[in-house]
């Protein structure tokens, strides 16, 4: 029986989950509703993706009995307040990154989806991708020894683009793309809380994050290097050093497709879309889709591959970091 899947937003992100679903096959994954706060927006969207139904509210949604879990794929200031809609309701999500704006923000949302015992999840999408599996079966054998510095990089300009810049709007580079560059450090260290965190970074006039460089001790002496930025183009990859060699994630990182392996290159080609994208290698969202479809049939509540407590882990890391910056957003004195 087909995963039917409820869509909450509208917008840029929905638009590319439909179609890397479109790339599944339809016996697993349905799409059966649209919900926007415009009803007219979720009919056209429902027209163009071939949707049988379209809300003009989240209520609506939240009432419908015919769906097995939410896609929120709505702005990250707004995360909290949907996800608890959602979750109050009795629904599994699939939440967008960053899963909301500060970590009491995050541990609010699991501790609903507990209380309501339901699915929740965010959607780093990274770390479903095939590629980043066999990172991590990489380094389970130990393929180059003793892992000794992680390096992930992330800059896009994006200046031009209102969410990136204005604070209102969740702006700055650390929760749009320098989750990623972090979210890679703690898949590779396990989950572990680094031991210290040290980050410098400029701010635009508007007090959200430009560019900024983390860097981060673990146990055993191991150390993580991130850095991002919304107004320079970075190399955007990620590399893993050991004792014995290395692991490349060629960028873009977030969402790759060519691993190297001491010199060794592989690539894992993505399915084409049916409809242009508004993000790259945005048909790989379709690994996302598929482990969550995985884990409600299993009956668990939590996917091994983002891990909830790993989710308030990655969100404190990075309330620490705008700390250090002076990132403040309205959220974090509520």
């Amino acid at each position: 029986m087909a995963t039917r899947w409820g869509l909450c937003g509208a917008g840029k992100i929905s638009h590319d989950f439909s179609v890397a679903l479109k790339t599944l096959p339809p016996e697993d994954h349905q799409i059966v509703v649209i919900t926007s706060r415009s009803l007219e927006r979720s009919k056209e969207f429902a027209k163009k993706h071939g949707i049988p139904k379209a809300y003009g509210s989240y209520e609506e949604l939240a009432n419908d009995p015919d769906i097995d879990i939410v896609y929120v794929g709505v702005l990250h200031t707004e995360h909290w307040k949907v996800g608890q809609l959602f979750l109050n309701a009795g629904k599994n999500i699939l939440c967008e990154k960053p899963f909301a704006m500060n970590s009491s923000q995050v541990k609010d949302l699991v501790a609903s989806a507990k209380k309501n015992n339901v699915f929740l999840m965010e959607a780093i999408w990274s770390r479903c991708f095939p590629l980043h599996g066999e990172v991590r079966r990489l380094l389970a054998e130990e393929a180059v020894g003793e892992v000794k510095l992680v390096k992930a990089y992330f800059g896009s300009p994006q200046l031009h683009i209102p969410r990136s810049v204005q604070k209102e709007l969740g702006g700055g580079g650390l929760l749009d793309i320098g989750v990623y560059c972090l979210q890679f450090v703690l898949m590779v260290f396990n989950g572990e809380r680094p031991e210290s965190i040290q980050a410098t970074g400029v701010l635009l006039d508007s007090g959200v994050d430009e560019s900024l460089v983390v860097v981060m001790k673990f146990s055993r002496n191991r150390i993580a290097f991130c850095a991002c930025s919304i107004s320079a183009r970075l190399s955007n990859d990620a590399v893993i050093s050991g004792t014995k060699g290395y692991i490349k994630v060629v960028g873009p990182m977030h969402c790759p497709t060519k691993l190297v392996v001491n010199g060794k290159e592989t690539e894992y080609p993505l399915p084409e879309p049916c409809l242009p994208l508004n993000f790259t290698n945005s048909t790989g969202l379709r690994y996302e889709a598929e482990e969550v479809r995985q884990c409600l049939l299993k009956g668990l509540k939590e996917s091994p591959r983002m891990p909830l407590p790993e989710s308030v882990l990655l969100t404190e890391i990075m309330d620490e970091i705008r700390k250090q910056v002076g990132v403040a957003f309205s959220q974090d004195s509520q």
